[in-house]
């Protein structure tokens, strides 16, 4: 008996194409070269222990090499309850910077069963010239997730804290 798999994947990413990405999101405001930036992926996190909901974050994706590389350097600060999902295709140490960046964010790295391994707090940092030497924030992660500084601490996540990651695209 053939699978129902494909054919339920294919309606699933339809609609969410026709009334997710292609409609009226949330909005982050103008980016660099005049578009606006939509919330294709939500994210939200379950205390390990028990399960109960600690806070959800609609985030913009970067799932591509530049995408990744430009993150949110440049950009105007995250409004509450966003941020900016890093996307790989497998799980692996990383290493990110605050390279211009002119507000402090949260940097969550999930694992590939969904779990948070790492929290930066990372602290904005001048930056003279762009050769200065930035801090290393490294974890482990398929994902990394970037939030409004402090994010992780009003909504009690910490280490070991699950993961659900809704995202119809890439990798």
């Amino acid at each position: 008996m053939p699978s129902r798999a494909p054919i339920l994947v294919v309606v699933v990413v339809a609609v969410v194409l026709a009334i997710g990405l292609g409609g009226p999101g949330a909005q982050v405001g103008d980016e660099p070269g005049g578009s606006t930036a939509t919330y294709p992926a939500t994210v939200t996190f379950q205390d390990e222990a028990d399960g109960t909901r600690l806070g959800t974050v609609q985030s913009r994706v970067a799932d591509s090499p530049d995408e990744r590389y430009q993150g949110l350097s440049n950009t105007d600060p995250l409004p509450a309850d966003s941020g900016m999902l890093f996307v790989y295709s497998a799980e692996a140490n990383r290493t990110f910077v605050m390279r211009q960046m002119n507000y402090p964010i949260d940097m969550v790295f999930i694992d590939a069963n969904g779990t948070v391994t790492t929290i930066h707090h990372a602290e904005t940092e001048a930056q003279d010239d762009p050769g200065d030497d930035l801090t290393p924030y490294p974890g482990q992660g398929k994902w990394v997730l970037e939030v409004p500084y402090e994010w992780t601490a009003e909504h009690g996540v910490q280490v070991g804290d699950e993961v659900t990651i809704s995202y119809s695209g890439g990798e």
